[in-house]
């Protein structure tokens, strides 16, 4: 196995650990460690004001260092002690199964760190992001539930055939734009995919709505009162520069209510609004609210409609709690209610998500149909029918029978035999010679089979996905493209052994006599280069080298001068070591 597992991973289905990968921890370099160290003490020292409580007591509760790029596969050590898991996995995967990973416990991270010109903020998802932003919260056991819960509800959402290629053209622009050196015309071109997209988009699906609420609170969420919140969202918690930004007037604050899934957003830019929820307990009131809306809860015409639109395998269950798995193609309707579902391709029947034996893809390899409803002219829906009634309506082994349902459906044949559930009603029967019509419509002719009927009056529930998910073979995620990894240049690799250098003297491996002619090196070789000289100018103060100290206060002015858009990083690195300083002589 090419990671960690544990009894939480162990659980997962296979589907999902397709996505995900080794850490390889050994490829972050020095340079990589150094930006970690730069955000977190930066968000420390400020998100120690501005961030839910929960933040600066998760981090130590989660065993996320400031110092260090954390072990992800180590972190799992800790995280189970309340329940979680993590799993490394490369940028951005699906929506659903993002989703379903969080409702199995396991928070998906992207192992990738930002480049240092991106310090502040990348629309790529990274450890940072992932590590620093979302681990730290779900230590709070309210906010944890609400996670997993929306990944319960959230993987059953129902997608547009347009979000997958959304989907394709974010992640093609997040890799893009993390990948050093790609040309400004191909970024262009990229965001104007994603606006293209975003403006033709039509009516947003249930995914699209979901994505929302989700982007709205777990990764840009407020919390407490509108004049005067605290974060709680991963992406601010994660973005030195958005995390400041957002608690200005410059930023809308809006109480969160259900209202915001219709909401949309833009991954490339700092969001103009924000929602504010009074307390942790609040999302969860307006995730089910949320989830009345859906066709999980509603089904009828209008669920298994939205399953057609999306082209994709989705399950609709009926109210027997028979439930029929496949791509769904077609519905014919009769006052405003589903008379006719008609899947195309393989088709599982499951009970309880449970695949019904003899009923799996293999023998439904070409689609199922069935009528739904009730019989015309008879009140007693025939779930609802005693084995006096069944009987007396001939729905009988070895009787020939025809049943014609509301809407002028009729099946016509010799039933074989009948499955019940536990509760002894009739949820299958299955014919030989067998005719269903619609009018004059033939949906199924006696030379095809042996022809299987789902019994239910209504359609109780659809949602997107297999109910059994060993029903299908899902294990077919090849995504379009792989995040971009950088040969590095031969000055590259000496940069980044400056960095270490600079990183064994911290740790003690190394004599502090080497500062000056690292810095000296740096000067002539790297003059733009300013994480490094913080780092500097760090060490220098902390062993009161008061001279070079001041050389390299110097060079940074310089270096502010001819790049004044790092200047307020360069600014702020300093302000931390002198206050970090002032700490230590008074």
């Amino acid at each position: 196995m090419s990671y960690e597992s544990n009894p939480i991973l162990d659980k997962l289905p296979k589907h999902l650990k397709q996505f995900i990968k080794p850490q390889n921890y050994e490829e972050y370099s020095a340079i990589d460690q150094a930006v970690w160290r730069y955000v977190m003490r930066k968000n420390v020292d400020y998100l120690g004001k501005a961030a839910h409580s929960s933040y600066v007591e998760g981090l130590k509760s989660t065993g996320i260092s400031i110092d260090s790029i954390p072990n992800m596969y180590g972190m799992n050590r800790i995280l189970k002690e309340i329940g979680w898991a993590a799993v490394a996995v490369d940028g951005f995967i699906p929506p659903n199964a993002f989703m379903e990973f969080q409702a199995y416990n396991v928070l998906v991270i992207a192992s990738d760190i930002r480049q240092l010109e991106h310090i502040e903020y990348t629309p790529a998802p990274d450890i940072i992001h992932e590590g620093a932003g979302h681990a730290p919260i779900i230590a709070n056991p309210e906010y944890a539930e609400y996670l997993r819960r929306f990944g319960e509800i959230g993987a059953k959402a129902i997608s547009s055939a347009k979000d997958y290629e959304m989907y394709e053209a974010i992640r093609h622009l997040s890799i893009i734009k993390e990948a050093p050196g790609t040309p400004e015309e191909i970024i262009d071109e990229a965001e104007k995919k994603v606006e293209e997209l975003q403006n033709n988009m039509g009516e947003p699906s249930e995914m699209a709505l979901i994505r929302n609420l989700h982007w709205w609170t777990v990764e840009y969420g407020l919390i407490g009162k509108v004049d005067n919140p605290k974060i709680y969202g991963a992406g601010l918690l994660s973005s030195i520069g958005e995390s400041a930004w957002c608690m200005t007037d410059k930023v809308k604050k809006i109480p969160y209510t259900v209202a915001a899934a219709y909401q949309s957003f833009d991954i490339t830019k700092p969001q103009p609004q924000l929602f504010v929820t009074p307390d942790f307990a609040h999302l969860n009131l307006v995730l089910e609210e949320f989830a009345n809306t859906m066709a999980l809860r509603k089904g009828g015409l209008d669920g298994v409609r939205k399953l057609i639109a999306s082209k994709a395998l989705g399950t609709v269950e009926l109210s027997t709690g028979i439930q029929v798995s496949g791509v769904f193609t077609n519905v014919l309707e009769h006052e405003g209610k589903p008379i006719y579902i008609q899947t195309t391709g393989k088709t599982a029947l499951s009970y309880h998500e449970k695949e019904l034996v003899g009923h799996g893809t293999n023998y439904h390899s070409e689609g199922f149909g069935s009528p739904t409803g009730k019989l015309k002219g008879i009140n007693l829906a025939i779930e609802d029918m005693s084995p006096r009634d069944l009987r007396a309506y001939d729905i009988y082994e070895g009787e020939s029978v025809t049943l014609e349902f509301e809407g002028n459906i009729k099946v016509t044949g010799e039933i074989i035999t009948g499955s019940r559930n536990l509760q002894g009603k009739i949820i299958l029967i299955s014919f030989k010679n067998c005719m269903v019509t619609h009018g004059d419509t033939i949906l199924f002719r006696p030379e095809w089979g042996v022809y299987d009927m789902a019994v239910g009056k209504e359609i109780i529930s659809a949602f997107s996905g297999p109910a059994d998910v060993t029903s299908f073979d899902l294990i077919t995620h090849v995504p379009s493209e792989q995040t971009i990894k950088v040969k590095k240049s031969p000055e590259r690799i000496v940069l980044e052994n400056y960095y270490q250098q600079v990183r064994d003297i911290r740790d003690g491996k190394r004599d502090m006599e080497l500062l000056e002619e690292i810095f000296e090196d740096l000067q002539k070789n790297y003059p733009n280069d300013w994480l490094l000289s913080v780092e500097l100018y760090e060490l220098s103060k902390k062993d009161n080298l008061q001279e070079l100290s001041e050389i390299v206060i110097n060079h940074l002015k310089k270096v502010k001068d001819r790049r004044p858009d790092i200047a307020h990083l360069i600014d702020g690195g300093v302000s931390l070591v002198d206050a970090s300083y002032e700490k230590i002589i008074s």
